[in-house]
């Protein structure tokens, strides 16, 4: 069953600025879904209108095929979670969770519900201290219990976990997950963190400047980028591009001629003498310390080095060329050494370097 319809939704503020352009999704019952795009790209603006706190300037919206542009935000049947937990200092956790459903319930069901609550985020022993003698992960919960008390069939995050530490934020993933799976509510989460989109979306819809550029699975996403955009965005280390030039059958790059696989030829025809993009990732590109050059291998120039621990990440020059192009080393090196790259040609792709769509 569908939960949320979005057709052609905008967002233009007096300005004339365009926040939102032709966003359209529809999302099943029980989805996590994750809105994932760079600082001001507009997700924060699209999961408003979907809490109704910001206007539709266009389009239609749909909750359990009901349309809900003219509802109000409380009669949605949805609850938000915000960037930072905003719990009210002066009042314990279990009056934080409570807060909003004061006067909607008999007292004993309320307070069965803001027990049952604490239960399955499991701050049952904290519901009596303040705000103030609480962690950032506990408070946290505290704001999520303040979203699931409301017993809503859709939850909104609006990047709530960006003031956490790294730890934490890994921690409080996993716990928003095991969340989800127990309470089976559709949820809508909004972040510009690649790692926590590909690690708990069941789909993904990556955004930029206000329209979607690609909505798929995170294998889809991350095997089977749509564009250039999602290709370098998607991955903790994005995808690397080279020029080339596709004449009679092989592709000239960096001053050498590789042989393409028969299976990309036909599809390459209609660029027969045009420059396009070929995009790698990192971990398709292999390093070996050889001081020969193969014949299908590359000079690798390396000119910084960001250590790992089980692996290095390279910045450097595939022979002259002057892009910077990151790959992975199972070895440590210095930006000194010069190696021998080779390329996995079975895991390349091809995009259009004018509209950066991909063509294979």
């Amino acid at each position: 069953m569908t939960a949320l319809v979005l057709e052609k939704i905008g967002k233009c503020y007096p300005n004339h600025i365009q926040a939102v352009q032709d966003f359209s999704l529809s999302v099943e019952e029980g989805e996590f879904i994750v809105i994932v795009g760079p600082s001001g790209c507009g997700k924060s603006t699209l999961l408003r209108m979907i809490a109704g706190l910001e206007e539709i300037s266009c389009g239609e919206l749909y909750i359990h095929g009901q349309p809900m542009k003219d509802v109000r935000p409380q009669d949605r049947d949805l609850a938000m979670v915000f960037q930072t937990p905003a719990l009210y200092p002066h009042l314990s956790v279990y009056d934080n969770i409570g807060i909003g459903m004061r006067g909607k319930f008999p007292l004993q069901e309320l307070d069965c519900r803001i027990r049952d609550t604490a239960d399955i985020l499991e701050i049952s022993e904290l519901l009596m201290q303040k705000p103030n003698t609480l962690s950032g992960g506990q408070k946290q919960r505290v704001a999520l219990g303040r979203a699931i008390v409301r017993n809503a069939s859709i939850l909104l995050f609006d990047e709530p976990l960006s003031s956490l530490d790294a730890r934490l934020r890994v921690q409080m993933r996993s716990e928003i997950m095991a969340l989800h799976e127990k309470l089976q509510s559709t949820i809508i989460y909004v972040t510009h963190d690649h790692t926590e989109a590909m690690t708990m979306a069941s789909r993904i819809v990556v955004m930029k400047n206000g329209r979607i550029m690609q909505v798929g699975t995170p294998d889809e996403i991350y095997e089977e980028p749509a564009n250039t955009f999602t290709a370098h965005f998607m991955g903790t280390v994005g995808m690397n591009f080279l020029e080339g030039m596709y004449h009679d059958r092989k592709l000239s790059v960096c001053g050498r001629n590789i042989d393409l696989p028969a299976s990309v030829h036909k599809v390459l025809r209609p660029y027969e003498g045009k420059v396009i993009f070929l995009g790698i990732r990192p971990e398709n590109l292999h390093i070996e310390r050889e001081a020969i050059l193969k014949k299908d291998g590359f000079s690798y120039h390396v000119h910084s080095v960001e250590y790992l621990g089980h692996e290095c990440i390279l910045h450097g020059r595939i022979g002259e060329n002057p892009t910077d192009t990151m790959v992975y080393a199972p070895f440590s090196t210095s930006y000194k050494d010069e190696l021998v790259l080779t390329i996995d040609m079975d895991k390349i792709h091809f995009f259009d370097i004018e509209t950066e769509q991909k063509i294979i």
